[in-house]
């Protein structure tokens, strides 16, 4: 298990070492302000199919869920209901991320949130030995394995990204 350098540990790397669970944390520097996720990965030699984007999202009843997929891929949004049992969900506006999960955007993990919400990795994940989320703030990110994240997040796997014809 590794700390991060800048400012100490996020809640994120708090959870994983109270819950045992392996991972190796790194910080990245960005250039010009905020840089896609793909350009994160692309920038630290890393496969963008196994960096991972943490997106919360809203029911129409004021439920809210985690849904975790790799940086070039768009959610599905009516595949992610289907997988929670709601109607329909749309994206969480950028306004309510930091006061509902603690982070913010571009620094969102499926790890270590204010509330623990019901979440998903899309299946994508098991394809890899580890993957890449946010560590908990812009800069950071975690490396570990998918059935890690899993248990970390109490999460489940499915198929939730938009596939494209």
């Amino acid at each position: 298990m590794a700390a991060g350098k800048k400012a100490g540990k996020t809640n994120a790397l708090r959870m994983l070492d109270v819950r045992g669970i392996s991972y190796r944390s790194t910080e990245y520097e960005l250039s010009d302000g905020f840089t896609s996720g793909s350009d994160i990965a692309r920038m630290q030699g890393l496969d963008p199919d196994a960096v991972f984007k943490t997106l919360v999202t809203e029911s129409g009843a004021g439920e809210h869920f985690v849904c975790v997929i790799p940086v070039d891929c768009g959610l599905d949004l009516k595949k992610a209901a289907k997988h929670f049992g709601v109607k329909k969900m749309e994206m969480l506006p950028m306004k309510k991320l930091l006061p509902l999960t603690g982070y913010v955007h571009g620094g969102c993990s499926p790890v270590g949130m204010k509330k623990q919400f019901p979440t998903v990795i899309d299946e994508t994940a098991s394809l890899f030995d580890e993957i890449y989320v946010s560590g908990g703030r812009i800069g950071s990110q975690i490396q570990l394995k998918p059935d890690d994240l899993a248990k970390a997040a109490k999460a489940e796997f499915a198929d939730i990204i938009r596939h494209e014809n």
